[in-house]
């Protein structure tokens, strides 16, 4: 029985210390200049950080939850963002978008995975003096930058609300103790 209680704590530790370690438990320090770069980026921060806490904590019941027939259940949601977050970040790594398979990734990898690919594509936002480079590819088509707010950053922030409410409504509402405004947590 002692070996049971210290592995789920040694497996309960493990997963607090990954979520630590990922991007957007707070949204980062804003820069001291306005820039179309580091405006952008503030954007993408500010969707890392609500993405974080719509999807931090999910149960296998959260994650199954779905409003009605004609929805996506949550986990299909973050499906959803997880293949816009490659939309965003391919466009500032200048690669074509292409079907990445994640059917084999867990909830906790596929979290992980969006956050990566938002700090990935703040931090180059946040350098950029240039981000008319960065367009939208599908094939031959390509679509200016202006694309990206409206398209998919504005479409994922869509679906973190839906994320909260979901959560809220399969009874797991979102941590109380965030405040959008400031990208902070209150301990």
């Amino acid at each position: 029985m002692k070996y049971i209680i210290t592995l789920i704590l040694a497996l309960s530790m493990s997963i607090e210390s990954q979520s630590q370690d990922l991007p957007y438990r707070e949204v980062p320090k804003y820069p001291d200049t306005f820039t179309a770069g580091t405006v952008s980026a503030r954007m993408i921060d500010g969707l890392g950080f609500r993405f974080y806490w719509s999807s931090e904590g999910l149960t296998e019941k959260d994650l199954d939850y779905k409003p009605n027939d004609d929805s996506r259940t949550t986990a299909e949601t973050i499906d959803h963002i997880l293949d816009l977050s490659y939309v965003i970040v391919n466009s500032t790594l200048k690669k074509e978008n292409s079907k990445v398979d994640s059917s084999g990734l867990s909830y906790e990898e596929k979290r992980a995975q969006v956050l990566k690919n938002l700090k990935t594509t703040a931090d180059i936002l946040r350098s950029s003096d240039d981000i008319s480079q960065y367009k939208i590819v599908f094939g031959e088509r390509e679509f200016p930058f202006w694309n990206q707010i409206n398209g998919p950053i504005a479409d994922a922030l869509w679906h973190c609300g839906q994320l909260a409410i979901n959560r809220r409504s399969s009874g797991n509402p979102i941590n109380p103790n965030i405040s959008h405004f400031t990208g902070t947590v209150k301990e």
